[in-house]
Order: C-alpha cells, then structure tokens, then sequence
C-alpha cells in the first residue's frame, strides 16, 4: 500500500468516526428532547388522571348534598303541612272559645284574670291604702273572682288554644332552621358543582397539551429514528475501513494488540454495541470512539518514520 493510499485509508477512517460521532451526538441531543416531551406528557397524563379523580369525588359529593336538599325540604314541607294544620286546630278552637264565651258572657283569658286578682292581692299587701281605697280594690277582686269561676267554663280551651299556639310557634322554628340548612347544603352543592366545572375545563386544557407533548415526543422520536438508521448505516463502512488498516498493520508487522491498545479495542466494541442498540452515549464513550485509530494512527507514523530514518 503506497504511502497516499495510507493517508488517505486513515483519512477516511477518521472522517467516517467524525460523521458517526457527530450523528450520535446528535442523537444524543434529540433522545434528550424526545425524553423530556414524554416526562411532559406523562406528567399532564398524571395531572389529567389526578384532576378526573378530583371530578368524580366533587360529582359523588354534589349529588349526596343534592340528595341531602331533597330529603331537607320534604321535611321542611312536612313542617308546613304540620304548621297548617295546627292552626286549622286553633281556628276551629277560637270558635269553640267564642261560642262558649259568648254563652257565659266572658271575653277574657281565665289566665289573665288570675294574673290580674294576684297584682290587686299584692298592691293590698304592699302599698298600705286608705279604708276607701282598699274597699274598692277589694270589691274588684271579688268581681274578678266572680268572673275567674265563670271563666272556668271555658279554661280547657285557653288551655288547648295556648298549647296549640307553643307548637305551632315550636313547628314554625324546625320549618325556619330547615330552610336555612337547605340554604346552607344547596350552597356546598353548587359550590362543588361549580369546582368540577372548573376542573372539567382544566382536564380539557391538560389533554391538549398532553396531546401537543405527544406529538412533539413523536416527532422527535421519528428523527432519532431517521439519525439512528444513518448511523447503522455507517458502521458497516467503518467495519470494512478498519478492516483494511488492520491488513495494513499485519502487511507491515506493526504489533496493535499492546494492553492499552486491547482495553481501548475492548471499549470501542462496546461502544459500536451501543451504537447497534440504539443506547445513549456519555462523553468517555465518543472520546473511546475516536482515540483508538487515532492511537494506531499515530503509531503508524512513528513506525513508518522509523523505516524511512
């Protein structure tokens, strides 16, 4: 082999690794982009599947508190219904009351009255009123006494016109507090409804930059496809090139397979396995790539120096 054809072997050994380093840094560079839009994408999948979750909790929660408002107002109704019978009740006991009273000529409550005689007894006992005075108080009292007796005729109705008057008073507040706690729980369900809203339209944005994130992993993932079959491409020449250097250095004797020379060989066969296999290279890895020929290159040269010397 003349000594251009040498040159130019060596030559294009080295142009050949250059081209194939420059690919699989490239490579390299495209399998970190292609990697992060699909942390990107399984990230906006998470939060997609996170927020969907988060829907389904707020709908389960809505539809209870919904729930919870229909049952409350059919008790509130029922309170109303009870109120409106209740007073039914009264109306028909206050006509009960009139027609008794009217029979007895009695137009007060038997309660007041007795309420009344007390406060004359306790006026006679504290205040010291003349002779006249007390005489008449006195002749009140028996009057209202008179009229307490008559009044007695009717007292089983006061009484059942004042009990029927404390539950309805007792109804109208259960029918108040039921309507302020459907208020209250048909608020939290809107507001969850709202939420769920809200995160229906945040899944919608999510899923379209989780699509976006998609196709941009796809597009990069075709280029590292497109580089990565360039550099297969390139290794079966790189083979046949080393090939012939190495008849070159049997052709001339020079002795390759020192320690230092057999480890970077050893390395640079794992390299082209990565390369095979589509693996990322590190730094050390592009470094093995290049030093081995360059090393036989070198020696090559002081050999064929020492020949010409």
């Amino acid at each position: 082999m003349q000594n251009q054809e040498q040159k130019e072997l060596f030559e294009r050994l080295n142009d050949v690794k250059k081209e194939i380093t420059a690919l699989r840094t490239e490579l390299n560079q495209i399998d970190d982009k292609k990697e992060e839009w699909f942390r990107k994408k399984e990230e906006y999948g998470s939060k997609i599947r996170d927020s969907i979750r988060k829907i389904k909790q707020d709908r389960d929660q809505r539809n209870s508190l919904t729930q919870k408002v229909k049952e409350i107002k059919e008790k509130r109704e029922q309170f109303n219904k009870e109120v409106k019978d209740e007073i039914s009740v009264i109306k028909e006991l206050n006509k009960e009351k009139t027609n008794i009273s009217k029979k007895a000529h009695i137009n007060e409550d038997p309660l007041q009255i007795k309420r009344q005689i007390e406060k004359l007894e306790y006026q006679i006992e504290t205040e010291g009123l003349s002779f006249e005075k007390e005489k008449k108080v006195m002749k009140i009292i028996k009057d209202l006494k008179k009229k307490c007796k008559e009044a007695e005729k009717v007292s089983d109705v006061w009484d059942k016109i004042h009990e029927t008057s404390k539950e309805i008073d007792h109804k109208k507040r259960n029918a108040e507090d039921t309507h302020r706690l459907i208020q209250k729980t048909a608020k939290e369900s809107q507001e969850k409804h709202e939420e769920m809203v809200s995160l229906s339209k945040e899944v919608d944005e999510l899923k379209k930059q989780e699509e976006d994130a998609f196709k941009k992993f796809v597009e990069f993932k075709t280029k590292f496809n497109e580089i990565n079959d360039k550099l297969k491409e390139k290794l079966p020449l790189l083979n046949e090139i080393k090939a012939k250097v190495d008849e070159h250095f049997k052709e001339r004797g020079i002795e390759r397979e020192t320690k230092i020379y057999e480890t970077l060989k050893n390395k640079e066969l794992l390299v082209e396995e990565k390369i095979k296999k589509g693996h990322k290279l590190t730094t050390e890895d592009l470094l093995v790539f290049q030093k081995v020929d360059m090393d036989a290159n070198k020696k090559h040269h002081h050999k064929h120096k020492k020949d010409r010397n």
